[in-house]
């Protein structure tokens, strides 16, 4: 028998798709959700239930068009913070009493930089990609899977009316 320490190597999980037998399918997450909480509320072990979702989908909604000013706009408020952040990091190790000089400067700075480089990025990759979207991956069904012992018992369970 050997014991692991924390900072030894640890053993590899394999990612793996769920064993057992298939409880029901489901067209929305939230109604295998629902199921599950059912079964929670039904005394089940919930921790030998899985939501398997199947025929993933990427789905892309464009969110906006994208310009020179809202690029500008974007770099400025990402670069702004990212200078507030580094403005008050100087504050620790340069002990002043101009510190809140110090934090507008870097945060002026810091949206300076933001600008430029969002600029640069928008202008090379400009014609190619002119608009701002989201992505998400989906699953067309959900499936509950049980392990094999629980099967009978979450049927049962699912049989009652809600309460």
């Amino acid at each position: 028998m050997s014991n692991q320490s924390l900072f030894g190597p640890r053993a590899r999980l394999q990612p793996s798709v769920p064993k057992g037998d298939v409880l029901g399918s489901y067209d929305t997450y939230p109604e295998a959700q629902q199921i599950v909480d059912r079964l929670a509320h039904g005394d089940l072990d919930v921790s030998q239930i899985s939501i398997v979702g199947s025929d993933l989908k990427t789905v892309e909604r464009v969110t906006g068009r994208l310009s020179y000013g809202r690029v500008a706009g974007a770099g400025a408020a990402s670069g702004a913070w990212f200078g507030l952040f580094f403005g008050v990091l100087i504050t620790f190790v340069v002990p002043s009493a101009n510190v809140l000089l110090y934090a507008l400067a870097a945060v002026a700075i810091g949206a300076g930089f933001g600008i430029l480089f969002g600029l640069a990025s928008y202008a090379i990759t400009r014609r190619t990609r002119d608009f701002t979207s989201t992505h998400q991956v989906l699953a067309s069904r959900y499936e509950i899977i049980v392990a094999p012992g629980l099967t009978l018992r979450a049927q049962e369970i699912l049989a009652k009316p809600e309460a």
